[in-house]
């Protein structure tokens, strides 16, 4: 799952090398946090969030009888 949403949002943005996906494991439930550089947040969400929208329908799809995805965009880099 990490691997085709890493591949989606890498071919939406211009910095395809700041893209980071970090996926946390839940018992029924994974969560994919997506980082994208600043410029490009934008380009993730799309118009009224369509792109996003349509990156969480896809996700659903492709696991769909395994276990439920949320994916979140993650506006701000965690201090460090």
């Amino acid at each position: 799952m990490k691997e085709l949403v890493e591949t989606i949002v890498k071919a939406l943005v211009d910095s395809p090398e700041e893209v980071t996906i970090k996926e946390i494991e839940g018992p029924k439930t994974g969560i994919l946090e997506i980082q994208v550089a600043k410029k490009d947040i934008g380009k993730v969400l799309g118009k009224k969030g369509k792109n996003i929208t349509a990156i969480r329908n896809i996700a659903s799809a492709a696991g769909k009888g395994k276990r439920h995805c949320v994916i979140e965009l993650i506006e701000e880099k965690p201090p460090e």
